[in-house]
């Protein structure tokens, strides 16, 4: 179990134990000084907008057991004393805690599997977890925790589980650098190279580059690969005789998993894995897109690789329950379904659900897409070009100022254009229609969450 004691972590931490009892052990952490777990320490992060250090107090009322922090001042340490509460001043809090979790890392040996890519790493995540459910005990990244504070405190949550899933995301190089040494995966799993971050990083190459950070804190030399990926295609076979690559795909038949024979449904995809050592399985996933089944695939790969066998990782896949607002089904209050994919957006997954959409079998279909963010210069080009791609949809609402693109460049009969998300809900509450099928997709900061809850009221 990942306890650490008040001793440890002044140890680990370099830092100062200014009240309390260095014997007293830490089961649980939190961030939040209002949601106190049992036995729990409050860290201090400081944040762009809201520093930790400042709610320290608020914490001890509300019955934290210890605080990490950077700042303390003599009220909360009288406080701190009152209550008996351990108090430990650190240099940085969020250095700190990335000095635990490295070495709670360092004290356990289980199978760590750390999933990175532009596109669906919420999700792999999501199914390979479910996957290794069928042979361990799992613990996995929460939503998408996957910076440089999530990824730690997802370590330092471990208890007596059997296997950790951890996502890594990042914006700039360097970032899955330190995460992959933090979490020192056993085996990594690539989703597919895309353009998220590109107006950053200036290329998918150095996309590309950046994501293979990932091998540096590698345990072993095992990585999973979507390969019908052009570039990860290219690095698979510049480096086959340095790394065991492990290929998935749906176009590369060569592929150590492929998914043949695929039929897609508004409700689930099926269709028939084939490995290069000649088995095969009939697979069902609880959710359409051919973008899903690769990152099926993925799961697939991971628990073959940990020795499941494959109906049970058919039945893994099939129980996977998929983290919020990802192509997730619901209905509209009049019977219209509804497929929100509002968390996040950039152009691979937007195309990707744009092409679900476009493809399931409907009466009408309408796209109300928003910004897609992060795209720094590349924005209007690839804005243009999601409306320039736009081929089966019936009505198009957009929303937003980049979003304004999509609208201009898409041959769509019946196409609407809002600078607020107000007018897009006026616009399809007056049009829907109980058998309309209903893509809403735009970046989490354009909030469209707030349309699909018109929608459903």
């Amino acid at each position: 179990m990942a306890r650490l004691k008040i001793r440890e972590i002044t140890k680990i931490t370099n830092g100062e134990l200014i009240t309390g009892n260095e014997e007293d052990e830490v089961l649980n952490y939190t961030r939040n000084s209002k949601d106190i777990p049992e036995e729990g320490m409050f860290l201090a992060f400081k944040g762009e907008k809201l520093d930790g250090n400042d709610f320290c107090s608020d914490a001890i009322q509300n019955g934290v057991k210890s605080c990490l922090a950077s700042k303390i001042d003599d009220k909360t340490v009288k406080l701190a004393k009152e209550k008996n509460i351990d108090l430990i001043k650190v240099d940085d809090v969020n250095e700190a805690v990335i000095k635990m979790a490295t070495y709670i890392r360092s004290k356990i040996n289980i199978p760590v599997v750390a999933i990175t890519g532009s596109v669906g790493k919420t999700s792999t995540k999501d199914l390979i977890s479910s996957v290794l459910g069928e042979k361990y005990t799992v613990h996995k990244t929460k939503g998408n925790m996957n910076n440089l504070i999530g990824l730690p405190l997802t370590i330092l949550k471990l208890r007596d589980e059997q296997c950790l899933v951890t996502e890594m995301g990042m914006n700039h190089f360097g970032e899955i650098r330190r995460l992959t040494n933090i979490a020192k995966p056993t085996l990594a799993v690539i989703t597919n190279i895309g353009t998220s971050h590109i107006g950053n990083l200036g290329s998918r190459e150095n996309i590309l580059k950046a994501k293979l950070e990932i091998l540096e804190g590698l345990q072993g030399n095992t990585i999973i690969i979507n390969n019908d990926d052009d570039l990860l295609h290219k690095w698979y076979l510049e480096n086959k005789e340095k790394y065991n690559i492990i290929t998935i795909g749906i176009k590369e038949k060569g592929s150590t998993y492929v998914a043949e024979n695929i039929v897609s449904t508004e409700t689930n995809s099926t269709f028939t894995l084939k490995t290069n050592d000649g088995r095969k399985q009939q697979i069902t996933i609880s959710i359409g897109g051919e973008h899903f089944i690769i990152n099926s695939l993925c799961a697939i790969a991971v628990g073959d690789y940990y020795k499941i066998p494959l109906e049970k990782i058919a039945e893994g896949i099939q129980k996977t329950e998929l983290t919020k607002q990802r192509m997730e089904i619901i209905k509209a209050k009049n019977g219209a379904t509804i497929i929100n994919d509002t968390y996040n957006a950039n152009y691979d997954s937007m195309t990707a659900a744009l092409k679900y959409l476009q493809e399931a079998p409907s009466k009408r279909k309408i796209a109300i897409l928003g910004d897609m963010l992060e795209l720094g210069d590349y924005s209007k080009e690839y804005h243009e070009k999601i409306g320039k791609e736009l081929y089966n949809v019936d009505i198009l609402i957009t929303v937003g100022n980049e979003a304004k693109y999509i609208d201009k460049n898409a041959n769509v009969k019946e196409k609407y254009h809002f600078d607020n998300n107000n007018g897009a809900i006026s616009k399809i509450k007056d049009i829907i229609k109980s058998d309309d099928l209903v893509l809403v997709k735009a970046s989490n900061s354009m909030k469209f969450i707030d349309i699909v809850n018109e929608l459903a009221k």
